[in-house]
Protein backbone atom coordinates (compact mmCIF):
# COMPACT_ATOMS: atom_id res chain seq x y z
CA UNK A 1 0.00 0.00 0.00
CA UNK A 2 2.73 2.28 0.84
CA UNK A 3 4.48 1.61 -2.46
CA UNK A 4 1.39 2.68 -4.43
CA UNK A 5 0.73 5.48 -2.76
CA UNK A 6 4.37 6.38 -3.44
CA UNK A 7 3.98 5.70 -7.00
CA UNK A 8 0.65 7.89 -6.98
CA UNK A 9 2.84 10.88 -5.54
CA UNK A 10 4.75 10.17 -8.41
CA UNK A 11 2.61 10.39 -10.64
CA UNK A 12 0.66 13.50 -9.74
CA UNK A 13 4.16 15.30 -9.23
CA UNK A 14 5.37 14.30 -12.69
CA UNK A 15 1.98 15.55 -14.17
CA UNK A 16 2.08 18.53 -12.08
CA UNK A 17 5.42 19.26 -13.12
CA UNK A 18 4.72 18.19 -16.77
CA UNK A 19 1.94 21.13 -16.72
CA UNK A 20 3.97 23.81 -15.15
CA UNK A 21 6.47 23.31 -17.72
CA UNK A 22 4.04 23.76 -20.15
CA UNK A 23 2.59 26.77 -18.77
CA UNK A 24 6.07 28.64 -18.53
CA UNK A 25 8.17 27.40 -21.17
CA UNK A 26 7.37 29.71 -24.21
CA UNK A 27 4.89 28.14 -27.01
CA UNK A 28 6.99 28.03 -30.42
CA UNK A 29 5.79 29.49 -33.67
CA UNK A 30 6.32 30.11 -36.95
CA UNK A 31 6.36 33.16 -39.42
CA UNK A 32 5.52 33.16 -43.08
CA UNK A 33 6.26 36.16 -45.45
CA UNK A 34 4.45 36.53 -48.78
CA UNK A 35 4.78 39.20 -51.40
CA UNK A 36 1.56 40.57 -53.07
CA UNK A 37 0.47 39.64 -54.90
CA UNK A 38 1.84 36.24 -55.65
CA UNK A 39 4.11 35.86 -58.49
CA UNK A 40 1.90 33.87 -61.47
CA UNK A 41 3.35 30.33 -62.50
CA UNK A 42 6.43 30.26 -64.59
CA UNK A 43 7.29 33.82 -63.46
CA UNK A 44 10.38 34.66 -61.01
CA UNK A 45 10.23 34.68 -57.32
CA UNK A 46 12.57 37.33 -57.47
CA UNK A 47 11.01 40.82 -56.10
CA UNK A 48 11.79 43.73 -58.27
CA UNK A 49 10.74 47.11 -57.21
CA UNK A 50 11.12 51.20 -58.51
CA UNK A 51 12.20 53.87 -56.12
CA UNK A 52 9.25 54.82 -54.43
CA UNK A 53 7.26 51.60 -55.14
CA UNK A 54 5.04 50.26 -52.20
CA UNK A 55 6.34 46.19 -51.65
CA UNK A 56 3.78 45.07 -49.48
CA UNK A 57 4.66 42.01 -47.87
CA UNK A 58 2.11 39.99 -45.01
CA UNK A 59 3.77 38.17 -42.30
CA UNK A 60 1.25 35.02 -40.92
CA UNK A 61 1.93 33.76 -37.82
CA UNK A 62 0.95 29.60 -37.21
CA UNK A 63 1.06 27.91 -34.02
CA UNK A 64 3.80 25.04 -33.85
CA UNK A 65 1.82 21.34 -33.26
CA UNK A 66 1.88 19.56 -30.18
CA UNK A 67 1.30 22.39 -27.63
CA UNK A 68 -1.92 22.80 -25.10
CA UNK A 69 -4.06 25.20 -25.87
CA UNK A 70 -2.98 28.32 -23.36
CA UNK A 71 0.19 26.79 -22.79
CA UNK A 72 3.57 29.09 -22.70
CA UNK A 73 1.69 31.90 -24.35
CA UNK A 74 0.07 29.79 -27.05
CA UNK A 75 -2.74 31.83 -29.11
CA UNK A 76 -1.43 34.87 -27.61
CA UNK A 77 -0.55 37.52 -29.43
CA UNK A 78 3.42 38.54 -31.38
CA UNK A 79 5.14 41.55 -31.74
CA UNK A 80 5.69 41.93 -35.44
CA UNK A 81 8.72 44.04 -36.89
CA UNK A 82 10.95 44.41 -40.14
CA UNK A 83 14.36 46.04 -40.75
CA UNK A 84 16.55 46.65 -43.76
CA UNK A 85 20.07 47.09 -42.76
CA UNK A 86 21.38 49.65 -45.07
CA UNK A 87 18.89 52.14 -44.46
CA UNK A 88 17.85 52.25 -47.80
CA UNK A 89 14.40 52.19 -47.55
CA UNK A 90 10.98 53.33 -45.56
CA UNK A 91 9.26 50.26 -43.22
CA UNK A 92 6.11 50.68 -41.67
CA UNK A 93 4.51 47.80 -40.27
CA UNK A 94 0.91 47.47 -39.17
CA UNK A 95 -0.18 45.83 -36.88
CA UNK A 96 2.63 45.87 -34.71
CA UNK A 97 1.11 42.55 -32.86
CA UNK A 98 -0.85 39.82 -34.56
CA UNK A 99 -2.54 36.49 -32.85
CA UNK A 100 -1.90 33.28 -35.38
CA UNK A 101 -4.73 33.43 -38.18
CA UNK A 102 -4.24 36.88 -38.67
CA UNK A 103 -2.61 39.22 -40.63
CA UNK A 104 0.25 42.13 -40.68
CA UNK A 105 0.87 43.99 -43.85
CA UNK A 106 4.53 45.23 -43.97
CA UNK A 107 5.15 48.31 -46.32
CA UNK A 108 8.45 48.74 -47.73
CA UNK A 109 9.59 51.63 -50.15
CA UNK A 110 12.99 51.71 -51.48
CA UNK A 111 14.35 55.50 -51.68
CA UNK A 112 15.99 56.72 -54.68
CA UNK A 113 19.20 55.90 -53.16
CA UNK A 114 18.62 52.39 -53.65
CA UNK A 115 18.50 52.14 -57.12
CA UNK A 116 20.52 49.68 -59.06
CA UNK A 117 20.80 48.14 -55.82
CA UNK A 118 19.53 44.75 -53.67
CA UNK A 119 17.87 45.15 -50.37
CA UNK A 120 17.90 42.50 -48.27
CA UNK A 121 14.61 42.92 -45.68
CA UNK A 122 14.37 40.84 -42.47
CA UNK A 123 11.01 40.22 -40.81
CA UNK A 124 10.62 39.21 -37.13
CA UNK A 125 8.47 37.63 -34.72
CA UNK A 126 8.83 37.79 -31.47
CA UNK A 127 6.69 36.17 -28.34
CA UNK A 128 7.44 35.42 -24.63
CA UNK A 129 11.59 35.61 -25.47
CA UNK A 130 11.09 33.07 -28.78
CA UNK A 131 12.17 34.87 -32.15
CA UNK A 132 11.69 33.57 -35.73
CA UNK A 133 12.50 35.75 -38.99
CA UNK A 134 12.52 35.29 -42.50
CA UNK A 135 14.13 37.39 -45.24
CA UNK A 136 12.94 38.57 -48.34
CA UNK A 137 15.37 40.67 -51.18
CA UNK A 138 14.21 43.61 -53.36
CA UNK A 139 16.02 43.97 -56.28
CA UNK A 140 15.16 48.32 -57.04
CA UNK A 141 15.79 48.83 -60.56
CA UNK A 142 15.62 52.02 -62.51
CA UNK A 143 12.13 53.40 -63.55
CA UNK A 144 8.92 54.50 -62.20
CA UNK A 145 5.16 53.73 -62.38
CA UNK A 146 3.82 54.66 -65.21
CA UNK A 147 -0.02 52.26 -64.88
CA UNK A 148 -1.69 54.20 -62.52
CA UNK A 149 -3.86 56.31 -64.47
CA UNK A 150 -5.12 52.83 -66.68
CA UNK A 151 -5.27 50.58 -63.31
CA UNK A 152 -7.60 53.27 -62.36
CA UNK A 153 -9.38 52.66 -65.41
CA UNK A 154 -9.76 49.19 -64.98
CA UNK A 155 -10.78 48.97 -61.37
CA UNK A 156 -13.57 51.69 -61.92
CA UNK A 157 -14.67 49.23 -64.88
CA UNK A 158 -15.60 47.14 -61.61
CA UNK A 159 -16.60 49.28 -58.77
CA UNK A 160 -20.26 50.71 -59.52
CA UNK A 161 -21.01 46.73 -60.66
CA UNK A 162 -19.79 45.56 -56.75
CA UNK A 163 -21.53 48.33 -55.03
CA UNK A 164 -24.70 47.41 -57.08
CA UNK A 165 -24.51 43.60 -57.02
CA UNK A 166 -22.46 42.92 -53.84
CA UNK A 167 -23.50 45.96 -51.44
CA UNK A 168 -22.20 43.80 -48.62
CA UNK A 169 -18.32 44.23 -49.12
CA UNK A 170 -18.89 48.18 -48.97
CA UNK A 171 -16.76 49.05 -52.18
CA UNK A 172 -18.56 52.14 -53.86
CA UNK A 173 -17.52 55.20 -55.61
CA UNK A 174 -16.55 57.01 -52.70
CA UNK A 175 -14.28 53.97 -51.33
CA UNK A 176 -10.73 55.75 -50.97
CA UNK A 177 -7.82 53.86 -52.26
CA UNK A 178 -3.79 53.97 -52.66
CA UNK A 179 -1.86 52.05 -55.58
CA UNK A 180 0.78 50.67 -56.41
CA UNK A 181 2.15 49.30 -59.15
CA UNK A 182 3.50 45.22 -58.61
CA UNK A 183 5.84 44.05 -60.71
CA UNK A 184 8.09 46.62 -62.72
CA UNK A 185 8.67 44.46 -65.58
CA UNK A 186 6.22 45.36 -68.27
CA UNK A 187 4.97 42.45 -70.52
CA UNK A 188 1.70 41.86 -71.94
CA UNK A 189 -0.42 41.05 -68.61
CA UNK A 190 -0.55 44.55 -66.12
CA UNK A 191 -0.83 44.33 -62.37
CA UNK A 192 -1.93 46.79 -60.05
CA UNK A 193 -2.32 46.86 -56.38
CA UNK A 194 -4.84 49.09 -54.68
CA UNK A 195 -5.50 49.33 -50.77
CA UNK A 196 -8.50 50.83 -49.13
CA UNK A 197 -9.19 50.73 -45.58
CA UNK A 198 -10.67 47.32 -45.74
CA UNK A 199 -9.42 45.60 -48.86
CA UNK A 200 -6.81 44.63 -50.76
CA UNK A 201 -7.88 45.10 -54.76
CA UNK A 202 -5.59 43.16 -56.91
CA UNK A 203 -6.38 44.34 -60.58
CA UNK A 204 -4.78 42.80 -63.47
CA UNK A 205 -5.47 42.86 -67.22
CA UNK A 206 -4.52 42.02 -70.59
CA UNK A 207 -3.21 43.98 -73.82
CA UNK A 208 -4.37 42.56 -76.62
CA UNK A 209 -7.70 43.10 -79.23
CA UNK A 210 -10.97 41.73 -78.27
CA UNK A 211 -12.47 39.45 -77.19
CA UNK A 212 -9.27 38.58 -75.30
CA UNK A 213 -8.81 41.62 -73.84
CA UNK A 214 -10.10 40.64 -70.40
CA UNK A 215 -9.46 42.35 -67.00
CA UNK A 216 -9.98 40.58 -63.26
CA UNK A 217 -9.94 42.00 -59.95
CA UNK A 218 -9.27 40.07 -56.53
CA UNK A 219 -10.16 40.87 -53.62
CA UNK A 220 -8.64 40.30 -50.12
CA UNK A 221 -9.84 41.04 -46.85
CA UNK A 222 -6.35 42.77 -44.81
CA UNK A 223 -5.49 42.17 -41.92
CA UNK A 224 -7.65 38.46 -41.55
CA UNK A 225 -6.65 36.88 -44.37
CA UNK A 226 -3.59 36.17 -46.78
CA UNK A 227 -5.22 35.36 -50.04
CA UNK A 228 -7.89 36.69 -51.62
CA UNK A 229 -11.72 35.76 -50.86
CA UNK A 230 -13.09 36.80 -53.92
CA UNK A 231 -12.38 37.49 -58.00
CA UNK A 232 -14.31 38.92 -60.92
CA UNK A 233 -13.19 39.41 -64.64
CA UNK A 234 -14.97 41.17 -67.40
CA UNK A 235 -14.30 39.10 -70.32
CA UNK A 236 -13.75 41.88 -72.87
CA UNK A 237 -13.53 45.77 -72.18
CA UNK A 238 -13.40 47.01 -75.58
CA UNK A 239 -16.80 44.90 -75.86
CA UNK A 240 -18.21 46.24 -72.39
CA UNK A 241 -18.81 42.52 -70.62
CA UNK A 242 -19.96 42.92 -67.88
CA UNK A 243 -18.38 41.43 -64.94
CA UNK A 244 -19.11 38.34 -63.35
CA UNK A 245 -17.73 36.00 -60.80
CA UNK A 246 -15.05 33.37 -61.11
CA UNK A 247 -13.16 31.36 -59.00
CA UNK A 248 -9.92 32.64 -57.38
CA UNK A 249 -7.08 30.95 -58.94
CA UNK A 250 -4.56 29.11 -56.79
CA UNK A 251 -1.47 31.56 -57.60
CA UNK A 252 -2.90 34.83 -56.19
Amino acid sequence: MRMRTITLVLIVVGVIGGLAWYSTTPAPFTLQVVSRPSSPPGQSEYIQSFAGQRCVFLVVVMEDEGWLQGSGGYGAAVNISATESSGMATITVHPQTIRPGYVAEITVIPSTASVNQTLIVTFTGERGGLKHTETMTVEVIMGEDGLGPHAIVMRDQFVPWLALNHPDLSITNETTWIGSIVNPRILVVMHYLFFSEDWELYVTWHVTIPPHDWTRIYLRPRFTESRPSYAFEISSVQGHDAPHAIEVPEWV
